[in-house]
């Protein structure tokens, strides 16, 4: 995290745009909690957008981008769109900008950090050089300052031994059952899964998976997504069958519904979703290429527990992730 004090003040300067510090927790969140669906998000919004060749290696989702053209002020004005449709949701949106030009995947916060119920903020160790330099001060002060925190636990020091562990990248939190659920892979080491897990007493469900060509999932989050009522998952990308039962077994025993995708949705980022909170209910956010991937009877199941809300980000999209990886929930208590 930098410690230069003048980027600290230019990051504050765009801290909260869309959240207000006196505004109250919207009723229907109050009234309608679910451990699983925050009803706070961080966001990131990059003045200088580009698809990281660094990471392009083992992230197969991403598309470069030949023809050199600038891609930042389509990215810009996504992500800007995007904040305001979950606002008007009645999600709080504590939304940062990203002026340089070195972290090119800065639009994804939630792969360096994540908030944890009981006021704990676990910062994470990054594969690629550059991913490593997001990690922002200013944004756990801001989560200081406007929650309750009680420890913030760094595991970036994992880094120089190659033990990697990019947060809710790399894991899909089930929050309900307490389930860490991990795809192998290089941006997933298993020591540093124990780790976390044995510190937020989650157990870890780790598992291999691989794409239609074969090649291994870089990340767990588009590969599945847990709501509190569904989970949707790429079931047939997960190599081992006897896992595969025990996953699906371990969501229907605790009365979730198990939608599964193709590797096609998969392809299309309907895996790489998100449930919020919002003033009137549980959301499910989701970008419009996810969506369009979907049949009608997934979006009847989804429709029973959540209303979706489709975000255009094809921009972004470029960049190998969706939806879920450029928002990090807040699980934490606001403050009074």
């Amino acid at each position: 995290m930098t410690d230069d004090p003048n980027d600290q003040a230019t990051s504050a300067e765009c801290t909260d745009a869309l959240a207000n510090p006196n505004e109250v927790l919207p009723v229907a969140a109050l009234t309608e909690f679910s451990v699983q669906a925050p009803f706070a998000v961080v966001m990131i919004r990059p003045h200088r957008f580009t698809v990281n060749a660094e990471t392009a290696a083992d992230n197969r989702f991403q598309i470069l981008n030949d023809d050199a053209s600038d891609l930042s002020p389509l990215a810009y004005a996504e992500i800007t769109r995007a904040a305001a449709m979950l606002k008007e949701q009645g999600i709080v949106v504590h939304l940062f900008e990203s002026p340089g030009c070195d972290t090119p995947d800065s639009v994804f916060p939630n792969n360096w950090f994540s908030t944890h119920a009981g006021g704990y903020v676990a910062i994470y160790p990054m594969k690629a050089l550059s991913r490593r330099r997001e990690r922002r001060s200013d944004i756990i002060d801001m989560l200081k300052s406007r929650y309750r925190v009680r420890e913030v636990i760094d595991y970036s020091g994992l880094e120089p031994d190659d033990l990697f562990l990019e947060g809710t990248g790399s894991m899909v939190l089930d929050h309900i059952d307490r389930v860490a659920y991990a795809v192998r892979s290089e941006r997933t080491d298993p020591i540093a899964l124990e780790r976390f897990c044995t510190q937020f007493s989650f157990e870890p469900m780790l598992f291999s998976a691989k794409d239609s060509k074969g090649f291994d999932i870089y990340h767990t989050n588009v590969l599945m997504c847990v709501a509190t009522d569904f989970a949707m998952i790429g079931l047939d990308m997960i190599t081992d069958s006897g896992r595969r039962r025990e996953i699906v077994h371990r969501f229907e025993r605790a009365g979730r519904r198990v939608i599964g995708l193709t590797n096609a949705q998969i392809e299309k980022f309907a895996g790489n979703a998100i449930e919020l909170m919002g003033g009137n209910g549980r959301i499910l956010a989701l970008s419009t290429t996810a969506l369009l991937a979907l049949t009608t009877d997934q979006i009847d199941i989804i429709g029973k527990s959540a209303r979706l809300l489709p975000l255009a980000i094809p921009t972004v999209e470029r960049a190998g992730g969706s939806v879920r990886c450029m928002i990090a929930g807040v699980h934490l208590t606001p403050r009074d």
